[in-house]
């Protein structure tokens, strides 16, 4: 479960979140992995509010390139220094908002691999998109374009999060089925990439509108793994409840 807090908090907000989650969540972090992705200035305060405990510390996205003249960017390292262990890359707020390419995301995804950290793939089709027919092509190019030159051993740092763009902050969420379908055709895209236990074994994760109220039932679909969550992340009452159904899916599976 990843905790996307985008451009909000300051400081101080950011430590008291932080702690209150940590103390919130508990055993839960046990049984489900548990990263949150504050903005760039906030990483080192939260690294160290959580210093000690279960949760890790991401970044919101990192630079392409490793050093140099590129004004506005942040490095992998750079970010790992402040105490990110994670990175999203490729979410749908910089692919749209920012212009980001497919070939860019790849060139991130790279990086951020190749500096040790592990990442939060995004992937996932806008509303005119999948109104056309065409959520799954999307879908399949984005991700190809991503792992074109991944290696099966850097697979293991990877997590996939499907994220329709249609419903990122709106309020809405795909139906099971449309969020089933879209993580089947995602893991069957993944195993022709590679192989079909690497397919069974990356964690594909949904984001788009995940609440308490939906979280049951997406997080019991067969091929979703967890999720990113947005807003819900902010209050901590919510998150643990997205999170709590994470754990009751981990619990599940180990009953069987």
């Amino acid at each position: 479960m990843g905790g996307n807090w985008k451009m909000n908090l300051d400081r101080a907000g950011a430590v008291k979140l932080a702690s209150a989650t940590r103390e919130a969540l508990g055993s839960i972090t046990s049984a489900v992995d548990v990263v949150l992705f504050p903005s760039f200035t906030l990483i080192e305060p939260v690294a160290t509010a959580l210093a000690g405990s279960a949760m890790a510390v991401g970044a919101q996205d990192c630079s392409a390139e490793a050093l140099g003249a590129f004004t506005g960017q942040v490095s992998c390292d750079m970010v790992k220094e402040a105490g990110a262990t994670w990175c999203v890359i490729g979410h749908s707020e910089r692919r749209h908002g920012l212009a980001e390419s497919d070939d860019l995301v790849g060139e991130k995804v790279l990086r951020a691999l190749g500096s040790g950290m592990k990442i939060v793939l995004c992937v996932g089709e806008t509303k005119q998109e999948r109104e056309a027919g065409h959520a799954h092509q999307v879908n399949v190019r984005q991700l190809r374009s991503a792992l074109v030159d991944v290696t099966e051993e850097h697979m293991a740092h990877v997590v996939v999060a499907y994220e329709p763009v249609w419903a990122i902050g709106t309020g809405l969420s795909a139906s099971p089925q449309d969020a089933q379908d879209a993580h089947h055709q995602l893991r069957r895209e993944l195993a022709s990439l590679y192989n079909a236990p690497l397919g069974d074994s990356v964690r594909i994760v949904y984001g788009g509108s995940l609440n308490p109220a939906n979280a049951s039932t997406l997080c019991a679909l067969p091929d979703v793994d967890g999720g990113l969550v947005g807003g819900a992340s902010l209050k901590v009452p919510d998150f643990l409840a997205v999170c709590a159904a994470a754990a009751a899916r981990t619990a599940a599976n180990l009953a069987h």
